[in-house]
Parts: C-alpha cells; structure tokens; sequence
C-alpha cells in the first residue's frame, strides 16, 4: 500500500501517537509520501524522522496513491481536501486534538482503525461539494468548498443586504451580518452555530442560513444542490468578505457569486461503528441528557 499524509502542527499532547502512527505504518510495509512542510515539522518539534520513499507540494504530485492520511483537526482535514481534489482518492482523517467530524478517528481507536484501513475493512462514502462562480474568478483552481461559501460584513458594524436568487428566482433580501450556503456536510460547522439544521450526508441539498438576521421572521432554508443559487450583496461599506471553508477574499459589492454543486465529490472511509448518527451523539453530545 501506498498513501500520501498530509498534516498541520500538533501540540505534545499528539507526539507519542504520532510516532506510534508511523510506526504501525512501518510494520505493515506502508509506502510513505509526505508533504514536505510537514516532514519538516516532525524532525523539528517532534524529533521524528519517519521512513518515507517521497514527497510532495501541491495537487500534482500526489499520485499512484491508494490512500491521504490527513492528520490534524477538520480544518487540516478541508486543507487537504485541497490537494485530493477531482483525483477520487479516498481520505482517512486522523484527529490530533479533542473533537473531529471530519478528522473522525481518535487517539484511543487509532492503532485498531488504522490496522483496519490497511486491512481494507472499510466502506467509501461520497460527498458532494460546491463551487462558485464570479466574473473574474476570485478564487482561481481553489474555487470550491467542502463545508460552506460564507459572505459576511467587512470592517464597518452596519448590517449587508444579500439578495438571493434560486435558479434566477428570487428567494429574497437577507438583512443580516452575512449569509451562508453550506454542504450537507457543512451543516455540522459554521452553518449549525447560527442555528441551521443538521442534514443527513446523503441529503442532496445545500442550506442558505442568514448570520444574525434583522427580521427574526427569517429563517434558514433547506434546497436542492442541482439548482444555482445567485448573491449579490449591497451595503454601506463597498466591499465583503467571502469565504470558501478557510480562503477568503476581499470582493466589491459589484462582484455577483454563483453557487452551484462542484462537478466532483470527495471519497471518504467509513469504518465499522462510524455512522453519521454515532459520530453525531459522540462528537457534538447530540441529544445528550441526564435522564438517559
């Protein structure tokens, strides 16, 4: 087996599993490419050499792989999704921290899941992203998001107005802090703290959820990710801030985004006891109550 890692700085707290992670890979004749920064942070701050037959820098050098380990939290885990991108490579998400929806498997299960994932017990799940379009491609090759396009106030403390359009319908004039359009998969980040729903990964949908409306009136709004959802944004200040997961972009209110589905998926494992419904009762406490 040959797998590509790529990987964020970590505290201490994930040093020995670190090591132990490389290890377990060695033992079972693992083939190692790494992203080079991250290479260099493991000799630097973990005082780590681990045995590796390659490296690599950007979308075009991870090939002939089977397998990208990402390991970090869900932000490392949208970076590295960055890199896979259209190839079709299944990612295994390796959470250095406390919590991770993404970056799913623990420190105290990682030895079992990782014999698993090399062992190939394991199902591949597909899930759809989004992409945007503007007029002078803001975003270049970087223009599609895994969690969410959020639009959102730049400097000034006045509301902005999103105008909102739904296959060239109009839904209507969100007066808010920002606005979001989120994956299912997004539903469970920055959308779900402003009060979206939660979606099922097999929801072929997208959430529109306003930030802190003005009309309490409002409310988020659940459609089909085949159609095209328009924003074009109106406000004191002449300019917004729009963000694909973690990269933003400073655009003026001229500047109209459309929001589609992205015409590739992401393939993710699943291993056994990692449903949807598991990870949300143990990584968000959903329905947790005492009197259970």
């Amino acid at each position: 087996m040959r797998i590509a890692v790529f990987g964020k700085q970590f505290g201490e707290v994930f040093f020995n599993a670190c090591k132990s992670l490389f290890q377990i890979l060695k033992e079972n004749n693992v083939e190692i490419v790494i992203h080079k920064p991250f290479y260099q942070f493991l000799l630097t701050n973990v005082k780590m050499k681990p045995e590796v037959s390659d490296f690599f820098m950007d979308h075009d050098e991870i090939t002939d792989v089977d397998l990208v380990f990402s390991i970090g939290g869900d932000g490392t885990f949208l970076e590295a999704v960055t890199y896979v991108r259209d190839k079709g490579i299944p990612i295994v998400g390796i959470n250095s921290g406390r919590l991770g929806f993404l970056a799913d498997i623990s420190q105290g299960e990682m030895k079992v899941a990782i014999e698993e994932v090399i062992e190939g017990n394991y199902t591949t799940r597909q899930i759809d992203l989004l992409e945007i379009e503007t007029g002078d491609n803001h975003f270049g090759e970087y223009n599609f998001a895994l969690n969410e396009l959020a639009i959102s106030k730049r400097d000034s403390s006045a509301m902005i107005i999103v105008h909102t359009y739904v296959n060239d319908e109009f839904l209507n004039s969100f007066w808010s802090d920002g606005l979001i359009v989120s994956t299912t998969t997004g539903s469970t980040a920055y959308s779900l703290s402003v009060g979206g729903p939660i979606l099922h990964p097999s929801s072929k949908s997208f959430v529109i959820t306003p930030i802190a409306p003005h009309n309490l009136n409002v409310r988020p709004i659940v459609v089909p990710n085949d159609v095209e959802v328009t924003l074009k944004v109106e406000g004191r200040d002449s300019k917004f801030l729009a963000s694909l997961d973690s990269r933003s972009k400073v655009l003026e209110n001229t500047v109209h985004l459309k929001v589609k589905k992205a015409k590739f998926s992401i393939n993710v494992i699943e291993l056994r006891g990692h449903s949807f419904f598991t990870t949300l009762r143990n990584k968000l406490m959903w329905g947790v109550d005492k009197r259970n």
